[in-house]
């Protein structure tokens, strides 16, 4: 950069980079290319480097181009926003009009090129954004097999964890989690069904929002489940996550679910306050299953809550009906069969798969995609039909059991939102076995519909853990002024470390292999 490595963009904010291009001390440009430096140092294999990240898919060629031209555009007197610049990744199920396919990680769509962006996209763009390229995926957003490993597709390989090289980066959001905490880009886009934006975002260290099912489009974004999917922001800060909120939210003529967005959208970087926590009333939902290591962080982010102001009540017996994640995966089946089968067929004339059923035939006969798990939810999916008296009834009860559940602990103890582990420290990769991750903070949310914030608050034996405030519908203003006073009194955002493993630091045989951001 023209100042040199003091304005090196890896660890700075949105507000704080925009300052530098305003000021004239970098360029978007400067700052895409030293980005892409780090992520050919970082994210590829080379001699050096045989653990690479493996967080980008795939970087977009035009990338210098469109920084040049924003660059133009500053000089001329025409910032668009506070995003006028800012090079951002979008997950990989979710279409850019560039020359960047859209396949899921899968090989049958790497002839996937849209035609428009998806409307959230279109909507960053027009604010100034310029996409760095695509991040990688567990594939199909991890709906293909009870057995995946997160953070894996066929076409771009394991996203790793940056903070400890051989665990897990969690998913569907892997590489939207893992480039954001490496700094391989300022921020992210990811997309949430259940898990997929909080629990990436929690187990990398950075902040993650899930918004209410409704505020963000989903028009053009690969399905799973048109009453849960989501797109949200995947950010080191939640600031950043409230400034690309403000831009992405509102209605979409082609997506039904957005109908009351525009009414209840609001400029989210403006309420973010550091004194929000003062008076604030707050349910401290208890995990199950977190170590004492996990409590012993939960127990302190309660002390900086009650430290600001805010009052907690312990929320008892706070569990979800057994029920519910029967009828929640009924639902996913039967909407990702129909979702998928009308993308599938509204795709350029180059993908060859019209249909799931097509698909599954093509995966059968594709031996990397079926080389480390199978595709048993693809074939579950199959058999289902959206008119299926089952699908229906398993919609309207997963939908208000969920409801209920969060509604009644708002409503009894007079809560703004709840707070609690987000899921707990990551895991080591296991190609053979699969995930094995613990969290249990994310279904009721998914399920019900309902926004979902995660903020670091400090790490076990250097794994970053999330604090999770979980609110009612259309309340993300307020949980990100929540998420924003924690987050400005903890100051727990950790850096990744590059270790290659936990094990072999303790036994004092590996220092850190990576500078670090």
């Amino acid at each position: 950069m023209t100042q040199g490595t003091a304005q090196e963009p890896f660890d700075r904010s949105i507000s704080a980079l925009q300052s530098n291009l305003n000021a004239g001390r970098t360029s978007a440009e400067e700052a895409v290319r030293l980005f892409l430096s780090r992520i050919d140092a970082l994210d590829r294999a080379t001699p050096e480097n045989d653990l690479p990240l493996n967080s980008i898919i795939a970087v977009n060629p035009d990338i210098v181009a469109h920084a040049q031209e924003r660059d133009r555009e500053r000089r001329d007197g025409r910032v668009r926003g506070p995003l006028h610049g800012i090079p951002i990744l979008v997950k990989d199920n979710i279409e850019t009009k560039d020359r960047l396919a859209t396949t899921a990680g899968s090989l049958a769509l790497a002839g996937n090129f849209a035609e428009q962006d998806a409307p959230c996209i279109a909507r960053l763009r027009a604010a100034g954004a310029i996409i760095l390229g695509k991040a990688n995926l567990s594939e199909w957003a991890n709906f293909r097999s009870n057995r995946s490993t997160s953070g894996w597709s066929a076409v771009g390989g394991l996203t790793r964890n940056p903070h400890v090289l051989d665990r897990s980066a969690c998913g569907s959001s892997s590489g939207s989690a893992a480039a954001v905490a490496a700094g391989l880009a300022v921020a992210a886009i990811g997309t949430e069904t259940d898990g997929s934006i909080v629990c990436p975002s929690e187990v990398c260290g950075i902040a993650g929002l899930k918004p209410t099912v409704g505020l963000v489009p989903r028009t053009r974004i690969i399905p799973i489940s048109e009453s849960q999917d989501t797109a949200g922001p995947m950010t080191r800060c939640v600031e950043d996550a409230a400034l690309l909120l403000s831009v992405m939210a509102g209605r979409d003529g082609a997506d039904r679910a957005t109908a009351k967005a525009d009414r209840y959208r609001r400029d989210y970087a403006a309420a973010l306050d550091p004194a929000a926590l003062r008076g604030a009333r707050l349910g401290v939902w208890r995990p199950r299953r977190a170590t004492p290591e996990v409590m012993a962080l939960f127990e302190r982010a309660l002390a900086t809550l009650h430290e600001q102001g805010a009052q907690t009540v312990e929320v008892p017996a706070f569990r979800p009906p057994k029920d519910l994640w029967a009828f929640e995966l009924s639902v996913m089946l039967a909407e990702f069969k129909a979702g998928l089968d009308a993308y599938l067929a509204s795709t350029p004339s180059e993908v060859r798969v019209r249909s799931l059923a097509e698909l599954i035939a093509f995966n059968r006969g594709e031996p990397r995609e079926l080389s480390l798990f199978g595709q048993e939810l693809f074939e579950a999916a199959e058999k289902t039909s959206l008119s299926d008296p089952a699908y229906l009834r398993a919609r309207n009860a997963s939908r208000r059991k969920a409801r209920r559940v969060l509604a009644a602990a708002f409503s009894e103890h007079k809560l703004e939102c709840l707070v609690t582990v987000t899921g707990g420290p990551s895991w080591r990769i296991d190609l053979v076995r699969g995930d094995n991750h613990s969290g249990e903070s994310s279904g009721l949310p998914a399920v019900a519909g309902y926004p979902h914030l995660t903020v670091p608050m400090g790490t076990v034996h250097r794994l970053p853990v999330g604090l999770s405030f979980i609110g009612p519908a259309w309340s993300e203003a307020r949980l990100l002024a929540l998420g924003y006073a924690f987050e400005q009194a903890a100051q727990a955002r950790p850096t990744p470390s590059f270790l290659r493993s936990l094990e072999t630091e303790a036994a004092g045989e590996l220092a850190p292999t990576r500078a670090s951001p």
